[in-house]
């Protein structure tokens, strides 16, 4: 997931980088979230540096941290993530928002 607000312009860069890394990892599952449209599931996050990437799995959450817009860098921390640490209330709140209406989720157009 891509945590990032329409104002920021890296945000706005990061999106054809994330259509690209995301068609390049089909079984994987890919969000846009605004922090401002979707203040109510983002709030908790209290992100201070865009964009900020969370990679969650089943197992729980992967990484949560800024990342420049980096196709290869992207590519290469999907490929490696470290273990899996228990999510906060607040991730499985943002996952559920995002399954009740991945439509207001999916990437945007490049």
């Amino acid at each position: 997931m891509c945590l990032c607000a329409e104002w920021c312009g890296t945000c706005r860069d990061y999106r054809p980088l994330m259509q690209q890394v995301a068609q390049a990892h089909p079984q994987m599952r890919f969000a846009w979230v605004d922090i401002e449209d979707h203040a109510e599931l983002a709030d908790e996050f209290d992100v201070e540096t865009f964009p900020t990437l969370l990679v969650v799995d089943a197992g729980g959450q992967r990484f949560l941290g800024p990342m420049l817009p980096n196709a290869q860098a992207l590519s290469r921390l999907l490929g490696a993530l470290p273990a899996a640490q228990p999510a906060e209330a607040h991730v499985h709140a943002l996952i559920a928002g995002i399954e009740r209406d991945p439509a207001a989720f999916a990437l945007p157009a490049g």
